[in-house]
């Protein structure tokens, strides 16, 4: 039930929010808004304004805006009708600009929810600020220090006998040694016993360094408002940054592609819900950063190739064939279901596997 709730939560937030930058803006232009739809699917129930119907539909997982003169609209016969070009409501009646507004609006409000996100958590908890010690916080699970039995709160004094007496050192030591088995001296518990443990390291794909999956202690000091803001948008910058690296390298092989469907995203909300809710407002702000990057790509169907085509529009002073960019999108829709459950097959494939 609680992963039930959290997937309706993120899912939920981001597919909305990225909706209202479209449905505001739209409205802000003037282009006349026939739907605002909370979920897909069947109608549950529905509001209707003096212009827009708002609704609640069956599946909870995302929503849509429907703009009056961006796609035909059906009449009460059934029948596809355009909007006609001297009306000033549509939407392909709009300048260029105005339109790419309206569209980039979406993925600009997931960035916005991003920092929202951050900036809620740091002013909830306080702004994480790393320990030097070393002392080990947490372990990433199915990673070399958690099968080999280290503990949260195991102080590291050693590693092949060399004294690692601060974080920054024992770092340094782990990073320089990719794919070797090293020997860890600890102390456990109040009696300060010391214990050696072998693990061998993973060797990082992007780096090359030795890696064994353990994280320092966190203290969390409490900040003002305009700290947390401060914090929140800078954290979402960096984690921008990271992905768009990220997923240049994995364009260009230098990392595997190691790309997640539906279902390894849902399992990771499910996780992040049972470590709190602040953890899952953190998870939200980053899948929403994803989310409002890859809207951005030059992909038929997502946001970005509407606005490749707008502005080939503007160079060639004419709009393309509506009809043959419907067809792109259309091809470029069915290619991206096809990515989407070969993915999402891989994803149940793994948990498979993992699960024997």
């Amino acid at each position: 039930m609680l992963t039930t709730l959290a997937i309706v939560f993120v899912f939920g937030s981001m597919v909305m929010i990225h909706e209202f930058g479209h449905y505001i803006v739209a409205k802000w232009i003037g282009v006349k808004v026939i739907e605002f739809s909370f979920g897909f699917g069947p109608k549950i129930v529905g509001y209707q304004g003096k212009e827009t119907l708002y609704s609640l539909r069956i599946v909870p997982l995302g929503g849509f805006v429907k703009l009056h003169g961006m796609d035909p609209e059906i009449n009460d016969n059934g029948q596809a009708v355009i909007a006609s070009n001297k009306d000033a409501r549509s939407f392909m009646n709009k300048p260029i600009w105005q339109r790419m507004a309206v569209i980039a609006a979406g993925p600009i409000m997931n960035f916005v929810l991003a920092i929202i996100m951050f900036v809620s958590v740091f002013a909830y908890m306080g702004i994480p600020a790393q320990s030097n010690t070393n002392t080990i916080g947490s372990l990433l699970k199915d990673k070399p220090a958690a099968a080999s039995g280290l503990l949260a709160g195991d102080r590291i004094i050693a590693v092949n006998q060399a004294p690692t007496p601060d974080w920054t050192r024992l770092t340094e030591v782990i990073h320089s040694k990719p794919d070797q088995v090293i020997n860890l001296t600890i102390e456990r518990g109040t009696d300060q016993q010391h214990h050696t443990v072998s693990v061998k390291t993973e060797k990082d794909a992007q780096t090359g360094y030795g890696m064994i999956g353990i994280a320092p202690e966190v203290s969390y000091v409490h900040a003002s408002i305009m700290e947390a803001t401060r914090v929140g948008i800078q954290r979402s910058v960096d984690f921008t940054k990271l992905i768009v690296v990220t997923l240049v390298q994995m364009i260009t092989g230098k990392i595997p592609a190691d790309v997640g469907g539906p279902v390894m995203i849902a399992q990771v909300i499910g996780e992040g819900a049972k470590e709190g809710f602040s953890n899952l407002l953190g998870l939200t702000g980053v899948l929403s950063i994803q989310l409002g990057l890859i809207n951005l790509f030059p992909i038929p169907a997502l946001d970005g190739s509407r606005l490749v085509f707008l502005l080939i529009e503007g160079l060639r002073g004419k709009p393309l064939n509506p009809e043959k960019e419907n067809m792109i999108h259309l091809v470029g829709f069915v290619l991206l279901m096809g990515l989407m459950l070969a993915v999402t097959y891989k994803d149940v494939l793994r948990l498979f596997v993992k699960a024997g």
